[in-house]
């Protein structure tokens, strides 16, 4: 959430890097500030008329003590209809204040001065490519045929037991899939963030502090009976352990790590591109966050986008780097860097992480502040990265190292899996 601060200071600002992110900010931000300044003014001068009361209550004590009994009754009916005036001056704040929160989370997060105007991912920025050129043998198969020739996820028994998008992982694919999860932490926890086990459903105060809520909640699973919602990644429940906190200038920063299952309905999604891994309903993912000092919160972006690349790295895959454009750009995020891995039997490109600085923006709705080197209590900034989310990986190792024998394993997941071939 944007600051009231942000706003009252500079609203043309806002309205201007909005528009990076293709939103037309400027009748919010205007009714934002008129309920902004028809709360400040009920309190002042309902602060005004408690002055008054107060002097009032003060003459009716001395009236009384005269003997003056008429003139002080009269100037308790007059303390009685200033206490009225007021309370409703109060209520009406109340409201202008609703008003403005209600109006205020609708604005999304302003992107920094790297992002650049566009209108979707066709004008996102290539910023780095690396990894090997992929050559498949002849006849190669896409990641589901090979899936069902191995035996080793079945989407169609998940269709029977759920309903489409949630795979049943089998042999060789469940074992791939623990192995996955326990490398990408290790990962992690080797570059100093903390390992979290946190739980996969969350209630409505944690979906607004990531800002999921009410921006995404289409495309939450809900348990109506409880209003709790199935985590659309671990983001969602590591990021809210510091809601409400002020931490201490020497507890900055935190790093965690989670792994845990995610649940996100997809709506609109269909066609050729949802085939097999490319989309689920249930996945599984392994994130990193963090919590930064605002100076230090870019460089930390930067090491979080160099940790993702070792381990892709270290899987021996093709990829690129994207900076997203601002009209690609998330709601929360201040800038975010994708990575794509190359599905060669595919043809194309699949998204597999996003790293993102969220700046104040989610700090601001966590009530999450440290206290500085001088005392003075800050919003501190968030971070958090996909390392990795793993259907679209498995999709990748998959095809890019089929042969004729069998699906190789990268070296580097074999003490993992245990095995070095799915055959």
């Amino acid at each position: 959430m944007l600051t009231l601060k942000l706003l009252r200071e500079d609203p043309e600002f806002v309205i201007k890097k909005l528009a990076i992110k293709n939103f037309d900010a400027a009748d919010i931000v205007k009714d934002v500030l008129a309920l902004d300044a028809e709360r400040r003014n009920c309190q002042t001068e309902s602060d005004a008329l408690l002055s008054v009361q107060k002097q009032k209550a003060a003459d009716i004590g001395a009236l009384m003590k005269q003997g003056k009994r008429d003139e002080a009754e009269a100037a308790k009916a007059e303390v009685a209809a200033i206490k009225a005036q007021s309370s409703a001056l109060l209520a009406r704040g109340e409201e202008a204040a609703k008003a403005m929160e209600a109006k205020l989370v609708l604005l999304p997060n302003i992107p920094c001065d790297l992002v650049v105007p566009g209108k979707g991912a066709e004008d996102n920025q290539v910023v780095k490519m690396g990894g090997p050129e992929v050559q498949l043998p002849e006849g190669a198969l896409p990641h589901w045929e090979l899936c069902k020739k191995y035996d080793i996820i079945d989407f169609d028994l998940g269709v029977k037991i759920t309903g489409a998008g949630f795979p049943v992982y089998k042999g060789k694919g469940a074992k791939l899939q623990r192995a996955l999860i326990n490398f990408f932490l290790d990962c992690n926890t080797a570059d100093g963030y903390k390992e979290v086990e946190p739980p996969v459903m969350v209630n409505a105060a944690s979906g607004f502090g990531t800002g999921q809520l009410p921006d995404k909640e289409g495309q939450m699973y809900h348990a109506n009976l409880d209003d709790f919602y199935m985590v659309p990644t671990a983001e969602v429940p590591v990021t809210n352990i510091f809601r409400d906190v002020i931490l201490q200038n020497d507890e900055l920063p935190q790093a965690l790590t989670a792994y845990t299952p995610c649940f996100r309905r997809e709506a609109g999604s269909y066609g050729k591109d949802v085939r097999g891994l490319n989309r689920l309903h249930q996945f599984d993912k392994v994130e990193i966050v963090r919590v930064e000092k605002p100076e230090n919160s870019y460089a930390a972006l930067d090491r979080m986008v160099a940790h993702v690349e070792e381990i892709v790295n270290k899987l021996g895959l093709r990829y690129r780097i994207l900076r997203l454009c601002g009209g690609d750009l998330s709601f929360t995020s201040a800038i975010t860097y994708d990575f794509e891995l190359w599905s060669a039997a595919q043809g194309r490109w699949l998204e597999i992480s996003s790293v993102s600085n969220f700046e104040s923006f989610q700090a601001n709705r966590l009530h999450l502040r440290y206290r500085d080197e001088n005392g003075k209590i800050q919003l501190a900034h968030t971070l958090n990265g996909s390392s990795l989310a793993l259907p679209r990986v498995v999709a990748a190792l998959l095809e890019d190292n089929q042969t004729p024998e069998g699906i190789i394993i990268p070296e580097v997941l074999r003490p993992y899996t245990g095995f070095d071939k799915i055959d």
